[in-house]
C-alpha cells in the first residue's frame, strides 16, 4: 500500500467525523504489519474531556481486533496546516509502536512524514517503571 492510498482511506474516515463543537474533521488510518488496515475518525462530546481523537479510535479498533503491531498512520483533516497527532494520541501511539511512521497530511493532499519517536523524544514507556 502505498503512502498516498492509505491517505485516501484517512480522509475517507474523516467524513464520518462527529465534530460539531471544533468543526474539525480528522481521519485516520493505521497499517498493520500484517497489511490489514483500521479506519477512525474524531467524535466528540460536549462534556469535551469524553471526546476520542481519529487516531486512538483506529489505533483501538485494530487492538480490540487483536493487531498489536504497527507500520504506519495516516492523519489528516480539512484543514490547511499538517495535522499532528496530539500529545494524547502520541503516547497512546508510544505504547504499541514506538517507532511508527506518522503521516501528517492537509486538505490540499501534500503530507509530511516522521518517526513517532521524533515527535515524542524521551517517551514515558513500560520502560520507563523500571
Amino acid at each position: 500500500m502505498t503512502d498516498r492510498e492509505l491517505i485516501s482511506m484517512a480522509v475517507s474516515a474523516m467524513e464520518n467525523s462527529y465534530s460539531p463543537y471544533s468543526r474539525f474533521p480528522v481521519g485516520a488510518a493505521i497499517e498493520c504489519s500484517d497489511g490489514t488496515v483500521f479506519t477512525g475518525c474524531n467524535i466528540e462530546n460536549a462534556a469535551l474531556g469524553s471526546t476520542v481523537c481519529a487516531e486512538r479510535v483506529a489505533l483501538f479498533t485494530a487492538v480490540a481486533a487483536g493487531r498489536r503491531s504497527f507500520r504506519r498512520i495516516a492523519i489528516t483533516s480539512n484543514g490547511s496546516s499538517y495535522c499532528y497527532p496530539c500529545g494524547a494520541c502520541r503516547q497512546v501511539l508510544v505504547e504499541f509502536a514506538p517507532d511508527i511512521e506518522v503521516l501528517c497530511a492537509r486538505a490540499d493532499g501534500r503530507y509530511v512524514s516522521y518517526r513517532l519517536n521524533s515527535l515524542l523524544p524521551l517517551a514515558f514507556t513500560s520502560a520507563s517503571t523500571d
